[in-house]
């Protein structure tokens, strides 16, 4: 738990959210426990913080990690709204709630969404993407995920409706998923769901060891669950060119050294996964703020572009012309930008800043062979920065 919480101070500090970072957790597994007795353990588990003073808008802000989701962070706020009657800012005490208990639009998809402009960030640099072996777009690529919960499931369906990419491989706690042609992500999400896991999923070839996919040949791949999975005993199989690292620590030392001495490109996990903590700082401005991203001027914003098509539709029949402007760019044209929009916005942003802090670093220092040397060097330097600027 320390060093997660000190991989989120050098997170915070390399997509410049101004969290200090830290972690928290329970040594639970909420598989054995039914929902009340999980609301039950949650509350008190807050009531436990509040009272050391270790929850508080201005102070500590947790947020949704393993076994945790909307419902666990609802119920926390509520509680530290109970034990704080008169504080106006209690929703800020926590993030990643459903938007009707003062969540933000995106939050569920962050971090997936992240991964996906982390990849789309690499691939926009020519010659990051030759340190790979690989080369174009991220259209057609073939990626392997470990792990189809919140963060893989997001960052797969993403990669594959949006950008081209193929899902070949899906690995779960019970096998894992192989179809060259490609798996339909959602449909083996909703199996998931309903099965428990994807034993008797009728399309692909199922593997019973689903471990052993992280070493078939694929372009990316993407270890979106466990710390360690990618270690000493499998690194040297290890066949993918890039990996990605969605979950917090997917890949050891010893590991992550044999795979840099093999010409394999590791994007970290301190900026992979980056988008999760980075919409939580949304959602924080969001409440403390007490109003909805976009409220102010999206309609205003509509009615500009409004006046501009209509002046030009106006302008093409005067003179004759007779053109008009497709219906499909006036929609995307004429709809203001609302709350998911600034969010994935404000994320993509970050992530393309994030980035290009760390490829100026990689690229500018020989001392420097790694994107997770430069992240370290970046995410420390704006620490030391901060401390210099205090006087301490």
């Amino acid at each position: 738990v320390e060093a997660l919480a000190a991989l989120m101070t050098y997170k915070c500090a390399l997509v410049e959210t101004p969290f200090g970072g830290s972690k928290g957790g329970l040594c639970i597994d909420p598989r054995e426990y039914d929902v009340d007795e999980l609301e039950r353990i949650t509350r008190r588990f807050t009531y436990e913080l509040a009272k050391r003073d270790l929850i508080d808008p201005a102070q500590n802000v947790p947020a949704p990690d393993m076994g945790t989701g909307e419902r666990e962070m609802a119920w926390i706020a509520d509680q530290y709204a109970r034990m704080n009657t008169t504080d106006i800012n209690a929703r800020a005490c926590v993030t990643g709630k459903p938007p009707h208990a003062g969540g933000i639009q995106g939050r569920v998809e962050a971090t997936g969404r992240g991964v996906q402009y982390g990849l789309q960030e690499y691939f926009r640099h020519e010659d990051d993407v030759k340190e790979a072996g690989l080369s174009g777009t991220l259209e057609g690529k073939k990626i392997i995920v470990q792990g189809l919960g919140n963060v893989g499931y997001h960052a797969a369906k993403f990669l594959s409706e949006e950008d081209g990419a193929s899902i070949i491989g899906i690995i779960e706690r019970d096998g894992g998923l192989l179809d060259e042609d490609g798996i339909d992500v959602e449909a083996v999400h909703h199996w998931i769901a309903q099965h428990g896991g994807v034993t008797g999923y009728p399309n692909g070839r199922h593997v019973k060891n689903g471990a052993s996919l992280l070493e078939h040949p694929c372009d990316i791949l993407i270890p979106a669950a466990l710390e360690g999975v990618i270690n000493l005993s499998n690194a040297d199989d290890i066949q993918a060119p890039l990996i990605i690292e969605a979950a917090n620590g997917p890949v050891t030392a010893g590991a992550d050294e044999i795979l840099r001495k093999k010409g394999t490109v590791i994007i970290p996990d301190m900026y992979a996964n980056a988008g999760g903590v980075t919409v939580s700082y949304f959602e924080w401005v969001k409440n403390l703020s007490h109003i909805r991203f976009g409220r102010m001027q999206r309609r205003q914003e509509e009615a500009r572009h409004h006046l501009i098509v209509d002046e030009l539709e106006r302008l093409s029949k005067d003179s004759g012309v007779g053109w008009s402007l497709s219906p499909d760019f006036k929609y995307k044209y004429l709809r203001g930008a609302g709350e998911l929009e600034l969010v994935r916005s404000g994320l993509d942003d970050t992530m393309r800043g994030a980035y290009q802090a760390m490829r100026n670093k990689w690229r500018s220092r020989d001392d420097v062979t790694d994107l997770r040397t430069a992240a370290y060097i970046v995410a420390i330097e704006r620490v030391a920065a901060s401390y210099q600027a205090k006087g301490l």
